[in-house]
């Protein structure tokens, strides 16, 4: 993702120099980033001198934004569209859920993430977990394992739907044959009844 001024991208082992002076800039624990220096997304100018970069921590399927910086604030506002864009692209290519953030610059609610509700913040991945304020999150797409679950309850549902409707057709049928079986002997009963009533008084026939 580019754009006339900015380059974005993924950081590589050799952005940690630049990073840590960004990273130290911010008070920030370099040592530990420089770690993980592969979950950032960095922005660079035409001239290769990185500008601004935000991590993008993935667990449990879901992703924490994190450790944003910039060698220069003034170009934050230029930056955070191109990084988040970036980071969303990332968060939708893994395939996560829902993605996360503490980060408290008001472009992060402009791009969709809201405070996070009691009901939210049970779906935090442990790694995470600690303070609950100050939780920004949104939703990515839903829990295929939760809508297959569902699905699969709602197959069951109509499976049980399925055989209580044939098990009522069943006894409607069998009350039906038990009533067409009535009917039958009925008549018959009728019939012999005639056929007597005729044989024991033939003189009916001729009246």
């Amino acid at each position: 993702m580019s754009s006339s001024k900015y380059r974005v991208r993924r950081a590589t082992l050799d952005d940690i120099g630049q990073l840590t002076a960004i990273w130290e800039s911010m008070h920030y624990p370099t040592e530990e980033l420089a770690r993980r220096v592969t979950e950032f997304q960095v922005a660079e100018g035409a001239d290769g001198k990185l500008l601004g970069a935000v991590g993008l921590q993935i667990a449990e399927r879901q992703g924490l934004v994190h450790s944003e910086a910039f060698s220069d604030f003034a170009l934050a506002e230029h930056l955070r569209p191109l990084l988040w864009d970036r980071v969303h692209a990332v968060a939708t290519n893994h395939g996560l859920l829902r993605v996360w953030t503490r980060e408290q610059a008001p472009f992060w609610n402009h791009c969709g993430l809201l405070k996070a509700d009691p009901e939210a913040l049970q779906k935090l991945p442990v790694l995470w977990r600690g303070p609950s304020s100050g939780w920004l999150t949104l939703k990515l797409k839903d829990d295929v394992e939760t809508v297959i679950s569902l699905d699969k309850e709602f197959a069951l549902f109509m499976q049980s739907e399925k055989q209580r409707t044939e098990r009522v057709f069943q006894h409607a049928r069998t009350l039906k044959t038990i009533v067409t079986l009535i009917a039958v002997v009925v008549l018959i009963a009728v019939a012999a009844w005639a056929v007597r009533l005729f044989l024991h008084n033939p003189q009916l026939l001729h009246r």
